[in-house]
């Protein structure tokens, strides 16, 4: 890469941080733009070039139907659920312009991959997705909850039982100037394994 060190990559890498879903505004990605960004997504680790990610843009009054189908859920869930928390949850698909839903598609029995490293791969391409919207200067941020292990939602978006739903990525336009987190010490979580104890 012409003209970018090593020192720059690894502090753009640094840099990345999640935006709160809320402060993501119009503009988001377009097809093209969106695109652009899936071409990075997919360089993710895949042991046996299996290809488990699957995208799933959701954007414009399909976050409505989204809203839709959270509720609908949440109601088989709890039929007595307050309307407080039925307003809170249909708040959730339209906090910002486009939702990406990432899923892991699971090649059952291969003889070679097993789920969870198809699960490991799909999540990989997931991060490639946050970082080459951060590259391109859109906020972005990986959000899970129950909704996203609930098999009547993982139905509705049109994917099978054995499918995991890795989680969604919000995106758009990010507001305000983001405060600059506080990193961990990396060494925190490295040690070295010089052999099995006697």
């Amino acid at each position: 890469m012409t003209g970018v060190t090593s020192d720059d990559l690894i502090q753009f890498l640094s840099s990345r941080q999640s935006i709160k879903a809320v402060e993501l505004n119009e503009p988001a990605p377009d097809d093209t733009a969106l695109e652009r960004l899936l071409s990075a997504a997919v360089t993710a680790p895949d042991h046996g070039a299996i290809r488990p990610w699957r995208f799933l843009a959701i954007r414009g009054e399909a976050r409505n139907r989204l809203a839709d189908i959270f509720e609908k859920a949440l109601r088989a869930r709890d039929p007595d659920v307050a309307a407080d928390e039925i307003a809170a949850l249909r708040g959730k698909p339209l906090r910002s312009p486009l939702i990406v839903a990432v899923v892991a598609e699971i090649t059952e029995n291969h003889p070679k991959v097993p789920p969870e490293e198809q699960v490991i791969a799909t999540a990989c391409a997931a991060q490639n997705l946050l970082l080459a919207a951060h590259a391109d200067g859109w906020g972005a941020i990986l959000l899970t909850g129950w909704t996203a292990h609930d098999p009547m939602v993982r139905k509705a978006l049109g994917f099978a039982e054995k499918d995991q739903l890795i989680g969604y990525v919000y995106m758009g336009t990010p507001g305000e100037q983001q405060r600059t987190k506080k990193r961990p010490d990396p060494t925190r979580y490295l040690s070295e394994w010089i052999g099995p104890e006697n």
